[in-house]
């Protein structure tokens, strides 16, 4: 597993084990059991986090999220990039090296 925070293409990135997530309203807040801190993931961090079920790129996600949303294509990206790297530094998302890579 890579420790690096740093977002890359080149990843997959998949749920780290040991967080309780729940729905809230419409949004998705969680329990990190290891920290023993709240987070809100929000309507589409939720979705994103749900998208990471299973071990996914960035392009998978980014792609997944434009048939959904009507957002411009860097938009999501960077979006998606900024969430991911928040995820990192609290340890909420394991990284490693993508088969293609």
């Amino acid at each position: 597993m890579i420790k690096n925070h740093r977002v890359s293409e080149k990843h997959l990135y998949s749920q780290s084990p040991g967080n309780i997530v729940s729905d809230m309203d419409g949004e998705k807040v969680m329990l990190s059991v290891h920290k023993g801190k709240y987070y809100n993931l929000g309507e589409l961090g939720g979705e994103i986090w749900e998208l990471m079920k299973e071990p996914i790129t960035i392009h998978e996600l980014v792609t997944k999220l434009l048939s959904q949303y009507d957002v411009t294509q860097t938009e999501c990206e960077e979006q998606v990039t900024a969430f991911l790297s928040q995820l990192l530094e609290q340890d909420l998302v394991n990284i490693k090296e993508s088969i293609n890579s």
